[in-house]
């Protein structure tokens, strides 16, 4: 008899694994039975698994850590024994603000990008109608991304323009709307809005941060403590799903599963792009190939790296304007579980990393790495700015950020 877990969703491609997991059997191979369910915006995803509605959430990554620590409710402990993907989001504006940045149908160089920016944003601040960006929540990488690139581009977030919070379903229509000059969210949302005419991509957010966190499997601590053995059965079904999710081979067949009302409920052919790394930047414009857009897979990106936690908790403290707690800080780091991930996966064929952290942008290009299992190399995770975050010095880190 199967073990039944539910596990809330958003509806963008990036909740790819948990699905892929139920409707290849991948989850019912290691004797576990996935009941999906739908919602529209990340507070009610929180919501239900609060309150007991659901067992696990595909999850952006900080808020896992921000309901932990407390923050804008009383606090409870999350796990995150898995992570869902890395990037994956970009950020899209209106065609004549995109078009002061880049030539329509070109990604931006982030730097040159940034500068462009801050004239316009000068221009809408003195004209009393400041540039106002929509992310998908207060506590998202998206919302801390595009802080980091604002902010290193000498533009003060809160400051010379508004950045607001739009679910993932209704950015496009917030952007086609006129409430916001830009987003930053997860595919298809971006695609929607530049088929409708609405945006146009400019920046993807691994150009601001290669290999960046993105969303992540989390629960409630207690749950993880009391069926350890489904979560670990249910990290090796979603390995499965992720490798298969990569596979070339898959992805019509992954892309029209996930266009299904029950999923996505969108255009399979949008979907695909985005599996594919190829998306479409303007509309009439030409397909564009950005690979590892979508980061599913290699390099350890399922792997909690204790060292993301611990960089997403400092982007915390920065933007609500505190200081570096050395007890929030433990609290933050021990929210990622590779103790977990390891444990599910040891003795299989999958590769281990030696360690459970590391120093973020450190790596320039492709460097081979010590393992527990296997062997493993990790490409580039640079910073746009060149930054280096060392988790042995959160503060010193902090403190060096303009």
């Amino acid at each position: 008899m199967s073990s039944e877990l539910t596990v809330g969703f958003l509806p963008l491609v990036d909740a790819c694994l948990p699905i892929l997991a139920r409707e290849h059997g991948f989850a019912e191979a290691e004797g576990l039975s996935l009941r999906l369910v739908k919602d529209m915006s990340w507070a009610t995803v929180l919501d239900r698994l609060l309150y007991g509605h659901s067992d696990a959430a595909h999850m952006v990554a900080p808020l896992a850590i921000a309901t932990t620590l407390g923050r804008g409710r009383p606090a409870q402990p999350l796990s995150v024994p898995f992570v869902l993907g890395l990037n994956g989001n970009a950020v899209t504006m209106r065609p004549d603000l995109a078009r002061r940045l880049t030539t329509p149908g070109h990604l931006a160089d982030p730097v040159a990008a940034g500068a462009a920016l801050r004239v316009v944003a000068q221009e809408r601040r003195e004209a009393g109608n400041p540039l106002r960006f929509g992310v998908v929540h207060r506590h998202s990488s998206h919302n801390y991304m595009l802080r980091y690139w604002l902010a290193g581009c000498g533009i003060r977030p809160d400051h010379d323009v508004e950045i607001t919070t739009v679910a993932p379903p209704f950015c496009a229509d917030a952007l086609e709307a006129g409430e916001v000059d830009a987003i930053c969210v997860g595919e298809p949302w971006n695609s929607v809005a530049v088929e409708r005419g609405a945006g146009e991509i400019v920046l993807m957010t691994a150009q601001i941060w290669r290999r960046g966190v993105e969303k992540v499997l989390a629960m409630k601590e207690r749950l993880l403590l009391e069926r350890r053995e489904d979560v670990e059965a249910l990290v090796r079904a979603l390995v499965r799903a992720a490798r298969h999710f990569v596979d070339p081979e898959h992805w019509d067949e992954n892309a029209a599963i996930l266009a299904r009302s029950e999923y996505l409920d969108g255009d399979p052919v949008l979907i695909r792009r985005a599996i594919s790394d190829r998306l479409l930047l303007a509309r009439g414009g030409e397909i564009v190939p950005f690979p590892d857009f979508m980061f599913q897979y290699r390099e350890a990106a399922n792997f909690p790296w204790v060292s993301q936690a611990e960089w997403l908790y400092t982007q915390m403290v920065r933007w609500e304007h505190g200081t570096i707690d050395s007890e929030e800080a433990r609290k933050a780091a021990r929210v990622f579980r590779p103790d977990v991930y390891r444990s599910a996966l040891i003795g299989s064929t999958e590769p281990l990393p030696g360690a459970s952290s590391k120093v973020e942008g450190s790596l320039a290009g492709t460097t081979v790495v010590g393992t527990q299992q296997g062997r493993m190399t990790l490409e580039s995770n640079q910073f746009f700015d060149g930054g280096v975050f060392d988790p042995a010095d959160l503060a010193g880190y902090l403190a060096r950020l303009p």
